[in-house]
C-alpha cells in the first residue's frame, strides 16, 4: 500500500481567543462535515502497541504484507512518521449495515462481499472529508497537518483507542459503545498541541463471540490474528494460490470477510450508516457466481470502477470467485469453473481444476 496523505501545510494568523476549547471546534465541525466519531490523543504510542506489532511481525502472521514490517518503526512511533506532529485527530465514519451481513453466505451460488466493499471506495469518501476537516484547522489555529486514510504506516486501531473512539475488542478490531464494529478510520496529525479524550476501557468481558465464529480459526488467541489465516488476507491481500486447507472456510466469501465484526454484541447499539455511498447496492449484495467468474480484465475494470474491489484486479477476484464455485455445491456452475482451467493466469487455471474437481465430487 502506498501512503495517501496531505503534504504539511501552513495557516495564516488567526484570532485563538476565540476559540477557548480547540477540541470543541474541530469536534463540531467534524460533525457538521459527516463524521460519525472524534477523538484526540497525542502522536505517540505506548508500549503494549508497539508490543503488539513487533510479536505479530515476529510470528509471521503479517505473511505476505512485507510493507508492515518495513514501516514498523513510523507505524510504532507516529513522530517517526511525522516528527513535528504533537497530536493526532482521528475519526470515525459509520458503515454499519441495515440487515444481516452474514445471510448471504448462506446463499451459495452468490458471492459474500464485506460490507463496506459493496459500494464506493470508502478512502476517496474520507480523504476527501478530512482535507475538509484539515482545511478548517489550517485556518483557524495556524497549524500544519498531514491527512491519512489507511493505506499510510499508521497503526489507526491503536490510535482510535488512545483518543476515546473504542477499544481494540478481541478480534483486534475497533469496537466503539455506539457504533459497534462499525467504524472506518481516518486520522489527521497535527502540529496542534490538544488535550487526549478519555478512553473508554475494554468492554469485551468474557465474550469470545467474534473468536468463536471465524471460518478459518485465524485467532491464535483472544487479542491475537493470523493474518495468514484470516479470509479478508486471503481474499484482498494474498496473491499466490489459497491453501487448500483454507478454502473449505472461505465459503462463498469472495471479498473480505464480516464474520468477526457482525457477531459482536456491540453492534446492536449502532444505526445503520446514513452515508449513502457506503450503503451497499443492488450489484453487490448478492451478485452471481456465474456471472462474476465470466469477467475478463475490462468488463470487471468497468464492473468495479470507483470501488475498494478494483485494486485486487481480475486475476485475483476470479481466483476467490473459483473457490466460491468449489464450495457452492451446485453442479449448475461447473462449466463456468471447467471454461477457466486454461486460463493464462495459473494461479486462476489452479483455481479452476480445484472448483472443478469439488463439484465432480458430487456427481452421482
Amino acid at each position: 500500500m502506498t501512503a495517501m496523505e496531505s503534504k504539511p501545510t501552513r495557516g495564516g494568523a488567526t484570532d485563538k481567543g476565540r476559540w477557548a476549547d480547540p477540541r470543541s471546534q474541530i469536534r463540531d465541525n467534524a460533525m457538521r462535515i459527516g463524521f460519525d466519531a472524534v477523538g484526540f490523543c497525542p502522536a505517540t504510542l505506548g508500549p503494549e502497541a508497539r508490543a503488539r506489532l513487533a510479536h505479530f511481525i515476529q510470528a509471521g502472521y503479517h505473511g505476505d504484507m512485507g510493507w508492515l514490517a518495513a514501516k514498523a518503526e513510523q507505524r510504532s512511533h507516529p513522530q517517526s512518521l511525522w516528527p513535528e506532529a504533537r497530536s493526532v485527530i482521528v475519526v470515525g465514519f459509520s458503515y454499519a449495515p441495515k440487515d444481516d451481513p452474514l445471510a448471504i453466505t448462506a446463499q451459495r451460488s452468490k458471492g459474500a462481499i464485506s460490507v463496506y466493499a459493496r459500494n464506493r471506495d470508502y478512502h476517496d469518501l474520507i480523504k476527501g472529508k478530512l482535507k475538509h476537516l484539515a482545511q478548517v484547522l489550517v485556518s483557524r489555529f495556524a497549524c500544519e497537518v498531514k491527512v491519512f486514510v489507511d493505506t499510510a504506516p499508521v497503526m489507526e486501531k491503536p490510535l482510535a483507542q488512545s483518543s476515546g473512539l473504542g477499544w481494540q475488542g478481541k478480534h483486534t478490531n475497533l469496537v466503539s459503545r455506539d457504533h459497534g464494529s462499525w467504524l472506518l478510520l481516518g486520522e489527521i496529525y497535527t502540529t496542534l498541541q490538544l488535550q487526549q479524550d478519555e478512553t473508554t476501557g475494554d468492554h469485551c468481558g468474557s465474550c469470545s463471540r467474534c473468536l468463536d465464529v471465524c471460518p478459518t480459526k485465524a485467532f491464535p488467541a483472544p487479542y491475537r490474528l493470523d493474518a495468514t489465516r484470516c479470509i479478508s488476507y486471503l481474499t484482498i491481500e494474498h496473491k499466490g494460490p489459497i491453501p487448500h486447507d483454507l478454502r473449505k472456510g472461505i465459503g462463498n466469501r469472495i471479498y473480505g470477510c464480516d464474520d468477526c465484526l457482525a457477531v459482536c454484541p456491540w453492534n446492536k447499539f449502532a444505526r445503520p450508516t446514513t452515508h449513502e455511498q457506503l450503503i451497499g447496492t443492488d450489484t453487490l449484495n448478492a451478485p452471481l457466481l456465474a456471472e462474476l467468474v465470466a469477467l475478463d480484465d475490462h468488463r470487471f475494470r468497468s464492473m468495479f470502477s470507483g470501488s475498494p474491489i478494483k485494486r485486487i484486479g481480475r486475476n485475483r477476484f476470479v481466483r476467490n470467485v473459483l473457490i466460491a464455485i468449489g464450495n457452492s455445491n451446485d453442479l449448475a456452475l461447473r462449466p463456468s469453473a471447467e471454461a477457466l482451467r486454461l486460463d493464462p493466469d495459473p494461479v486462476v487455471a489452479e483455481a479452476a481444476d480445484w472448483a472443478a474437481e469439488q463439484l465432480d465430487q458430487l456427481s452421482p
